[in-house]
């Protein structure tokens, strides 16, 4: 076996952990399966023959590069090769698609990414690497080119983000519980299950964009609301429950792409109200924070 195959063979070994790394940092698949060639091409006119711990080494590297795709998602860096000496790439991965993102994005958890994406580069950085991957704080800052104890910081702010502000444990639970529910009956289809966690003077309200894809912009009644509900319910599946300002709620996300918020009012075990979200501008201004399973 030549020293190329070797270092082909110990790369594809690493693949997978790279691939899951990268996917955190950017939350997109071909956009990681690029950071990870990135990676290899690196590998490839480095000397291998110098780095004491490979697998570390390629962490380290698809981090940075995921760090300034991240910095640069406006304007996609085009690496020219024409300069350097002709590389074999390393076999890429199975073609993206949507099917496998989703897969993925639902074990990475939807809900999460969009929260990710919330964080700035280096927040996002340091939080994946050091509460999803234990990266040392030493390592991470040699990444985002900071002290230790900055990273330190950079992984807690990101932490409050990501998780939100306790809330009242038996409060939270009691209102999980009635969401959980709302979305059961939802997916099923069993209008009298969606009935029975409403008011019966449930208050909803869609915004503009969430009335042109079809809802109505104030409806007033459980039933009423209830029936129109099971008839629109297709995105019910990728619904996520978590905190929207500071706040039970759910997200759609399909893809970890935030498409709308609702945010509940419950009283006496009741959904009381709902607003419904659609517009990008106020989705993107939302506090969101994932909820423990």
């Amino acid at each position: 076996m030549d020293e190329h195959q070797w270092l082909a063979n110990q790369f594809e070994e690493n693949r997978p952990h790279l691939v899951a790394v990268a996917y955190r940092m950017l939350g997109s698949l071909s956009e990681a399966d690029d950071a990870v060639q990135e990676a290899w091409l690196r590998l490839s006119r480095s000397d291998a023959g110098e780095i004491d711990n490979l697998g570390g080494w390629l962490t380290t590297v698809v981090a940075r590069i995921s760090l300034d795709m991240l910095r640069s998602r406006s304007s996609r860096r085009e690496d020219s090769l024409d300069d350097a000496p002709p590389v074999r790439p390393a076999p890429r991965s199975a073609a993206a698609n949507p099917e496998q993102e989703a897969l993925l994005a639902d074990s990475v958890g939807l809900a999460l990414l969009v929260v990710l994406d919330r964080l700035s580069p280096a927040e996002r950085l340091a939080f994946v690497l050091h509460d999803l991957f234990d990266l040392s704080f030493d390592e991470i800052a040699s990444i985002v080119g900071r002290s230790p104890e900055a990273a330190r910081q950079l992984a807690s702010r990101a932490r409050r983000r990501v998780r939100g502000a306790e809330a009242p444990g038996a409060s939270l639970a009691q209102q999980r519980e009635v969401i959980d529910a709302f979305l059961a009956a939802l997916r099923t289809g069993d209008l009298e299950a969606l009935v029975a966690v409403l008011d019966p003077g449930l208050e909803v309200h869609a915004d503009e964009v969430s009335a042109r894809a079809g809802a109505a912009t104030a409806v007033h009644g459980a039933r009423e609301w209830a029936a129109q509900a099971i008839r629109a319910a297709q995105g019910a599946r990728l619904a996520r429950v978590v905190l929207v300002e500071g706040s039970i709620g759910v997200i759609v996300a399909p893809r970890g792409r935030l498409f709308r918020a609702l945010r509940f009012s419950i009283s006496n075990g009741k959904i009381a109200a709902i607003d419904v979200i659609g517009d990008p501008e106020h989705l993107n201004r939302l506090e969101l924070a994932v909820l423990e399973d």
